[in-house]
């Protein structure tokens, strides 16, 4: 039976397209549209834990991920 994991994804335009970024793990991915890069980055993080040993996973693996924002002065 497979488990399931709650990451963050992190979307952003570039250009045409779009970067996706889970934090958690650093890995990044993009797409077209919103979804392909949610999809692609889906399909990325899979494979990672897929292929990656334990030892591997649990080095990379952040477990408290924070996003906010911030107000900055400029100019």
């Amino acid at each position: 039976m497979k488990q399931t994991k709650q990451l963050t994804a992190i979307i952003e335009r570039e250009g045409d397209g779009y970067v996706s970024l889970c934090p958690e793990l650093d890995i990044a991915s993009q797409g077209s549209t919103i979804e392909e890069a949610r999809d692609n980055l889906v399909e990325a993080l899979e494979l990672f834990f897929e292929t990656a040993a334990a030892a591997e996973i649990q080095e990379r693996l952040h477990t408290e991920v924070f996003v906010t924002r911030l107000e900055v002065s400029v100019g």
